[in-house]
């Protein structure tokens, strides 16, 4: 069976904010007809696994408008300064974030987030070699990010946290499951970054 080729035959942009932009676009399907799709494009982000000497993981917790609550999540940011690497993004995120540096960074996985319909993707890094920030060179958070907890857990019992639905952000299951896995094997399946 040879796959269908979906072709965009209209596009129209019905919202364009600072982060995302919406389209409603009609698509060929493989039926032979068309169908409508409202399509989110994001700019992508990155998040860290990052992970201590003692297999301890830094998960913060911040209030999520959307879900209207505070979630565990992986630190993690968007990829908004144009043609920043993705490991100076991450490390900049995980500094603002959560008050560390590391010294050795691999690639872990990469997700889309929820490709029904957003076309956003997420790297997954994990961050090993931790060091603290300085106090003096701290980031100053604001707006949600001002009250975020920090928090350091054995990987093991973060994975745990999974199965019992305290962590449900997608980034944060796919990225420590990962983790997890890799761990097991040795590290032999990651990619340097």
């Amino acid at each position: 069976m040879t796959a269908f080729a979906h072709e965009t035959v209209a596009s129209t942009s019905r919202y364009k904010g600072p982060i995302f932009e919406v389209f409603s676009e009609e698509v060929t399907m493989s039926s032979g007809g068309t169908a409508k799709r409202d399509v989110v494009r994001n700019k992508g982000a990155v998040g860290i696994v990052a992970l201590d000497e003692v297999d301890r993981v830094v998960l913060i917790r911040q209030y999520r408008h959307a879900v209207g609550r505070r979630l565990w999540e992986l630190p993690a940011g968007l990829r908004d300064v144009e043609g920043e690497d993705l490991v100076t993004t991450a490390a900049r995120e995980l500094a603002e974030e959560a008050d560390v540096d590391a010294a050795r960074w691999d690639v872990l996985i990469d997700m889309f987030n929820s490709p029904g319909f957003s076309d956003e993707t997420i790297r997954i890094f994990l961050a090993r070699d931790l060091t603290e920030v300085p106090d003096d060179k701290r980031y100053s958070r604001t707006d949600e990010e001002a009250d975020l907890e920090i928090k350091r857990v054995d990987l093991d019992e973060a994975v745990a946290m999974i199965f019992r639905g305290e962590i449900t952000n997608a980034a944060a299951v796919g990225g420590l499951l990962a983790a997890a896995r890799a761990r097991d094997e040795g590290w032999a399946t990651l990619q340097r970054a």
